[in-house]
């Protein structure tokens, strides 16, 4: 499977590629689409009831990471656009954010991925990296600091990456298969 290429649009859309982009742009978004492909790679192949499985104590399933990714990149995009007060208008829901809902399925899941990852590929091509927004207030953020869509950017890489090792752990301890290795 070409991990880069398994965020491709289907439809013909015109999401940039990294031939497009130069320097930073371009490195930004092939990490990112690197990191969001291995997220996807775990999950391929999965029934919604595996995706929806819970294979540690925690909450956390292979489908609610795929959802929990997808929503936080959506969020973050919002603060990258208008700040704090554009992010905060999508509410969070702490509880069941690493959950699938009753209902929903991975295809779903997956699709909803796919539409927030082709929004942010387009607005890093057009964004401002150095523009900066006030962090929401929140007990993690240090009291008055900014970022810089280029640290939104960082942030959803390293998050991205995050899950996308936490995946393949639950997905090993589900039938054994493995993203890398």
């Amino acid at each position: 499977m070409d991990i880069e290429g398994s965020l491709d649009n289907e439809k013909g859309g015109t999401m940039p590629s990294t031939e497009q982009l130069t320097g930073e742009r371009a490195d930004l978004l092939q990490t990112l689409r690197r990191h969001r492909g291995f997220l996807l790679q775990t999950v391929d192949g999965l029934t919604d009831e595996q995706a929806a499985t819970r294979s540690t104590v925690s909450e956390l399933c292979l489908g609610g990471l795929v959802k929990h990714v997808a929503d936080c990149e959506h969020r973050w995009m919002l603060f990258a656009q208008g700040g704090a007060e554009a992010m905060q208008r999508e509410p969070i829901d702490w509880v069941d954010q690493f959950r699938m809902a009753p209902g929903a399925t991975l295809a779903g899941l997956v699709e909803r991925f796919r539409e927030v990852a082709d929004q942010t590929d387009e607005l890093i091509g057009t964004l401002d990296l150095d523009a900066a927004h006030p962090l929401p207030q929140a007990p993690w953020f240090e009291p008055g600091a900014s970022w810089t869509v280029r640290r939104v950017l960082l942030h959803l890489i390293a998050e991205t990456s995050q899950h996308a090792g936490h995946a393949d752990i639950l997905r090993e301890s589900i039938d054994g298969a493995k993203t890398m290795g």
